[in-house]
């Protein structure tokens, strides 16, 4: 029997009944939890803006979308996102997805801390990014009622989710400082891990191997 919350319909079938079930007993529940958020936000959201993202492939990528963040995901020298991005193709892959679903799913992931972009792409990438920013920064929260708020965290509660997030982005990619390059994740370690540089874009231009 399908599962429904804030009037979102969970697919009922193998395909999301096991992705459930692996990212339950291999991620923390902040980040499972986070991940059924983006779910649920990205689905409405997706509503409100006139988009119909087929719920599998939105269900795959929202729950592996973070998954870079850990282990026995997280990678030495890539950036989070596509650890997560190709975790998530690979499961759509062995459960059966076409190549062109499995890239959509990865595309949703690999870019859902890049803003403005996915919106221009299919519906399932779109609002991959649309429940990620609701749920982390609270974007567009005015298309959504009281209500739907409400049930979505009472199924999936975020207590401290600020801070418990900020954390796992910190630790998640604090061994890892240069492929945060170019990314909204430079931030985080700027903020949280004393001695970080940033790489500035400028410089590494003007000091390039071209002559000027």
């Amino acid at each position: 029997m399908s599962e429904k919350i804030a009037g979102v319909v969970v697919p009922d079938s193998t395909l999301v009944r096991e992705a459930t079930d692996l990212i339950r007993s291999t991620t923390p529940p902040l980040i499972f939890h986070h991940s059924r958020r983006v779910f649920l936000f990205g689905s409405l959201q997706a509503e409100a803006l006139g988009l119909r993202p087929d719920p599998e492939l939105l269900y795959v990528a929202a729950l592996f979308h973070d998954t870079g963040l850990v282990d026995p995901y997280r990678s030495e020298d890539q950036r989070f996102e596509m650890d997560g991005a190709d975790q998530a193709r690979a499961f759509a892959l062995t459960h059966g997805l076409s190549e062109s679903d499995a890239q959509t799913v990865w595309t949703a992931v690999a870019l859902h801390t890049t803003p403005e972009v996915p919106y221009k792409l299919a519906p399932e990438i779109a609002a991959t990014t649309a429940g990620v920013e609701t749920d982390v920064l609270g974007l567009k929260l005015g298309n959504l009622t009281r209500a739907q708020i409400d049930e979505v965290t009472a199924a999936h509660p975020r207590p401290n989710f600020k801070r418990q997030i900020l954390q796992a982005f910190t630790e998640g990619f604090r061994h890892r400082p240069a492929t945060t390059f170019g990314t909204v994740n430079a931030d985080v370690l700027a903020h949280f891990v004393p001695g970080f540089h940033r790489v500035d874009f400028v410089d590494v231009i003007n000091d390039s191997d071209w002559p000027e």
